[in-house]
């Protein structure tokens, strides 16, 4: 599995629509709208590199209204779970 993390910035006035766009696209599990300098953060997991490739180059990047994307590949997921395992004591 392949998790990416896409920060997006999106045509003023569209972060809704864009967000509702991306949520419905196969591998895109999470749409998060966000403040800071990016519009919205994209959660995508898919099974291979060529099915990230093929959802950020081919479908994303053609939406009308995304201005600029940047595209972090995770190595490794921890969660809160896996941290409150790691450090257990057993009881």
């Amino acid at each position: 599995m392949v998790t990416a993390i896409v920060l997006l910035n999106a045509a003023r006035g569209r972060v809704n629509e864009i967000a509702g766009v991306l949520a419905e696209m196969d591998g895109v599990t999470e749409v998060y709208s966000v403040g800071g300098h990016y519009d919205l953060v994209v959660i995508i997991r898919v099974h291979s590199n060529e099915a990230l490739a093929d959802l950020v180059t081919e479908h994303m990047q053609n939406l009308d209204g995304i201005e600029s994307t940047e595209t972090l590949i995770a190595f490794k997921a921890y969660s809160r779970h896996d941290l409150e395992s790691m450090f257990s004591i057993g009881l």
